[in-house]
């Protein structure tokens, strides 16, 4: 433990960890990669084996100099049925960008590693994106509104991109993550949309419907997640210092109504309204559970 350290220099030895992990454990993903491009089904499974142990192990040596800096105490609650050979779909409210860390933090090796749909153009970001690409991150290629008023025959051809990006889940369970709300919160934005909800954004259901509709029938649940800092929500230089002292997070596994798998939701306005209406009750029950986080993990003196 480093308490006896101020805060900057338990925050500087932090970010020298983290990138000390990133560079070796990344380097490591480079060459696997070479071995990734081979058309052999043994190499393909050794290689998927090797890369998820990979992603697992970068996420512990990160929970080993979380517990370096700082004691946090951890209030969880809900995870007893998830299983680590199936499939799900995570979403949580986001404050901070201490939110990955924490679901990181708190799932690795209960589920499969989680994976972000990535923007295409995204693959060419120095070092980040072939490190995304050797992990099985999924890109997905989007086209605007404007775009397929110009272009109609584009239309569908984003889903069906996806959909063949997906198809390497089809035989190992994955962890796919979205955040509904698209951003992280803040009183400025909440205020700009005229949430409905005191301690959330309006939620996008499209980012969860688009996944749905490209996988939903490889998915065992949605996990939906609550996440409360009784100390407020911290930025990243917080978490390096040490300074996020308690974390209370929920996990709710709910079953995907099959009435939701394989439609699309830019086309069929009927489904994306109770798609809609469907999302909205869960952000409305989030919001009650905040609140009731809130009070019951009050700000500690």
């Amino acid at each position: 433990m480093l308490d006896l350290l101020p805060a900057a220099a338990r925050g500087v030895i932090a970010s020298l960890l983290l990138v000390l992990n990133t560079i070796v454990l990344c380097s490591f993903l480079f060459c696997v990669a070479i071995f990734k491009a081979l058309p052999f089904a043994i190499t393909q499974r050794f290689t998927l084996w090797l890369m998820n142990h990979t992603h697992e192990a970068w996420i512990s040596n990160n929970k080993a100099w979380m517990n370096l800096v700082c004691r946090t105490r951890w209030h969880l609650s809900g995870l007893e049925g998830l299983d680590y050979q199936h499939s799900y779909l995570i979403t949580s409210n986001h404050q901070s960008w201490v939110d990955i860390m924490v679901l990181q933090y708190v799932l690795n090796r209960r589920i499969q590693p989680l994976k972000f749909f990535l923007k295409q153009e995204l693959i060419w970001v120095p070092v980040i994106g072939l490190a995304w690409w050797t992990l099985g991150f999924p890109f997905m290629k989007r086209y605007s509104k404007a775009y397929l008023e110009k272009h109609p025959e584009k239309k569908g051809k984003d889903l069906e991109t996806t959909r063949k990006t997906c198809a390497k889940f089809r035989n190992n369970p994955v962890g796919i993550f979205n955040f509904v709300e698209g951003t992280r919160f803040t009183e400025g934005k909440h205020a700009q949309q005229k949430s409905p909800f005191k301690y959330l954004l309006k939620p996008k259901a499209g980012g969860i419907a688009f996944v749905l509709d490209a996988m939903g029938e490889q998915l065992e649940s949605i996990v939906n997640v609550t996440i409360h800092y009784p100390g407020g929500r911290p930025g990243y230089w917080d978490l390096l210092c040490g300074n996020v002292k308690d974390v209370v997070v929920h996990f709710q596994e709910l079953k995907i109504p099959p009435q939701f798998i394989g439609k699309n939701y830019d086309q069929d306005g009927e489904y994306r309204l109770q798609f809609q209406g469907w999302i909205n009750q869960l952000w409305l029950d989030k919001d009650a559970l905040l609140e009731q986080m809130h009070r019951e993990y009050p700000p500690k003196q």
